[in-house]
């Protein structure tokens, strides 16, 4: 793992940015292993970043990912405009 810079140069802080760091890398690699589809881990990665602002189930896009995301069924998520 590399780490470029550090936000802050504080003990404290490059310790906590270095844990963060290791558990981003621990939850990605978690889902390279559950994924059924044959991903290469950066492509995981790049993908990921791209569909961060999409709702969608998780499992389902790990494993089909040409499907476009659905209706959202929930409706804590969904927003009603008001006129």
């Amino acid at each position: 793992m590399r780490i470029k810079t550090f936000i802050g140069t504080s003990e404290n802080a490059v310790r906590i940015q270095i844990w963060s760091a290791l558990i981003a890398m621990l939850l990605l690699y978690y889902l390279h292993l559950r994924s059924a589809w044959p991903w290469n881990f950066p492509n995981l990665v790049a993908l990921l970043m791209q569909q961060i602002f999409v709702y969608r189930d998780l499992w389902t896009w790990l494993n089909q990912t040409e499907q476009p995301p659905g209706e959202i069924d929930d409706p804590q998520l969904g927003f009603a405009w008001q006129t």
